[in-house]
């Protein structure tokens, strides 16, 4: 972000430090170790990182590692890994939640010998019932007001895995008919019999997000913990807790809401992208369809695009909903000044260039750009045999269409001016070959290279070739009405993680038919197709624009005989058209 920016975020920083309220910034970025990260986790995580940087401050990386059933080390490695790769660093230095377990039970047995706390044999079921409704007022549990005595000494017995999960849970004792629900004797710890990826098996019991995360702020001596706005509800839990535990806590954060990142056609939810990996829905994580960062980076987008184009968003107080094609405009500009230029024939038709001699090659000088010299030039052959796509020539075109059709002159790329003359057939009816005459005389770089033609053709020698695989994409959803549902499951797992109960499993069959309903069929296709033969030494991360078919990657799953390349965008821009209309 320049300089000369600001946001809300950064004038109430400014402010805190002209009061004396901080002497300094530090921020952190607070991940679950349960996914990778995803575009949606990226405004967070560039808000956490540029304030610091703004103010001469730093920013944490933590992992919030409170629920072992669904955290791997491979996520803590591919998180930090996508870090790094859009440019970022953890001065501030690198923590787990995990680490600050034993101050949570100190801070829990604390609260229950000061009656802030106590141990609660209600059933899940019987927590919803007992927490009321937004209209109702929750009731207390009989658990309540049981002896201290009694809640530690059965909290000691949770710890020493005296008791099944699910039996008991320790809750704040605030207040039940609060009209914030999040404040109606919120779950402290759970019992899990989960082997951790850090603590292994040292605890079974686990302290919840909304009591951990507050007090790992505190105990690092974060000033500002930056999240998204569906925690604002939470902030007077996260005071809550600092404030009662200010006795044994040494700094107390200010936490600042903002809205989300919501994105069309994209899923932002992990249970979902949990869905699709584990279904086999998709590849993997990194698939390049999906949102993550990892697919993001395979499928060739740049971190300077996605930087600029969470600039351009920016960080409001208010939720909207920004238009996937922004994000496409952010590659395409970011990619269009830097990469070479290159043939490649994607859904071949061969062409017979039938007055051209059978044992002639001219060998073509191409520029790798055009508006940029510097980066030199290569060679491409001509040969009797080339392919265009099979989109370049109809036998009945209809109006405006200036490409190959019989009788009709097009200009091969870099190449001389040829005229169609007709096509040959199969059995079937269907074009097996088109057949054209080669102007000799307009070759580029002649004088008659100046004769005008209305199309122009980029094509590659069937003599001369590589054969490839281009994966082209779309969108992973049909349409744009998934967000509200979206919403609405992270509402309920984040309601769910409040009681100390698992959310639904990821396996619901009405979840996953309801959803998989809006998933888009079309959303891969797969073509083989020819390349320049200079392309064979391209490298995996290698990006080139293909003359009028777009940007390409070449993905991991290339092999010496087949290179893969993904579609990173098209060359058509329609948000720099809606922006220019």
């Amino acid at each position: 972000m320049e300089t000369s920016k600001t946001n809300f975020i950064w004038d109430a920083v400014q402010e805190d430090l002209r009061s004396g309220r901080y002497q300094s910034v530090r921020t952190r970025f607070p991940p679950e170790p349960n996914g990778y990260l995803h575009i949606g986790h990226c405004k967070a995580l560039v808000a956490d990182f540029l304030t610091a940087e703004r103010f001469g401050g730093v920013t944490n990386l933590r992992f919030d590692d409170t629920n072992p059933a669904k955290e791997e080390t491979e996520y803590v490695d591919g998180i930090m890994a996508d870090i790094h790769w859009l440019g970022f660093d953890w001065k501030g230095g690198l923590y787990f939640a995990s680490e600050y377990y034993q101050q949570c039970y100190d801070i829990a047995v604390d609260w229950i010998r000061r009656g802030l706390a106590y141990v609660c044999e209600l059933s899940p079921e019987e927590v919803r019932l007992y927490r009321g409704t937004l209209t109702q007022p929750g009731k207390n549990s009989p658990y309540r007001d049981r002896p201290v005595e009694e809640s530690l000494r059965l909290f000691e017995e949770m710890k020493a895995g005296k008791h099944p999960e699910g039996s008991m849970i320790l809750r704040m004792k605030i207040d039940m008919a609060s009209p914030n629900i999040n404040m109606r004797d919120p779950a402290m710890y759970r019992i899990l019999f989960k082997e951790h990826h850090r603590t292994g098996k040292t605890w079974c019991i686990y302290p919840m997000y909304d009591f951990a995360h507050p007090i790992g702020d505190a105990l690092e001596g974060i000033t500002h913990s930056l999240c998204s706005l569906e925690y604002e509800d939470h902030r007077p839990l996260y005071d809550w807790v600092v404030e009662h535990a200010s006795n044994m806590l040494p700094s107390r954060p200010r936490q600042i809401e903002f809205s989300r990142l919501n994105l069309t056609r994209t899923i932002m939810s992990k249970r979902y992208l949990r869905m699709l990996v584990e279904g086999g829905y998709v590849s993997g994580w990194d698939d390049p369809r999906m949102p993550t960062l990892c697919a993001m980076r395979r499928r060739g987008y740049t971190p300077e695009s996605i930087r600029d184009f969470i600039d351009r968003i920016g960080v409001a107080k208010a939720d909207s909903t920004v238009d996937l094609a922004l994000l496409e405009h952010c590659v395409r500009e970011d990619l269009g000044e830097k990469v070479p230029r290159a043939m490649a024939v994607l859904r071949p038709l061969k062409v017979i260039l039938t007055n051209w001699p059978q044992d002639r090659r001219d060998e073509l000088e191409m520029e790798n750009h055009p508006n940029h010299p510097e980066m030199g030039t290569h060679k491409t052959v001509l040969t009797r045999e080339i392919y265009v796509e099979r989109e370049d020539f109809m036998e009945n075109p209809p109006r405006k269409y200036f490409r190959l059709f019989p009788g009709n002159e097009v200009r091969l790329k870099g190449a001389y001016i040829i005229r169609c003359d007709g096509c040959e057939k199969d059995a079937e009816g269907n074009v097996t070959a088109v057949l054209c005459t080669v102007d000799m005389d307009t070759r580029n770089g002649t004088e008659g290279a100046n004769r005008k033609v209305k199309g122009t053709l980029h094509w590659v020698s069937a003599e001369d070739c590589i054969p490839v695989e281009a994966r082209l994409y779309e969108p992973l959803l049909m349409d744009e009405d998934a967000l509200a549902k979206e919403e609405a499951e992270a509402d309920a797992e984040a309601q769910a993680e409040a009681e100390g109960v698992e959310a639904a499993p990821v396996s619901s069959a009405a979840l996953k038919t309801d959803f998989l309903k809006k998933l888009n069929p079309d959303s891969l296709e797969v073509c083989r197709g020819y390349a320049e033969r200079f392309l064979g030494n391209a490298q995996v991360g290698d990006t080139f624009q293909f003359l009028r078919m777009g940007y390409f990657c070449k993905d991991p799953d290339s092999t010496d005989a087949l290179p893969v390349f993904n579609r990173v965008v098209g060359l058509k821009d329609s948000f720099a058209r809606q922006v220019k209309g």
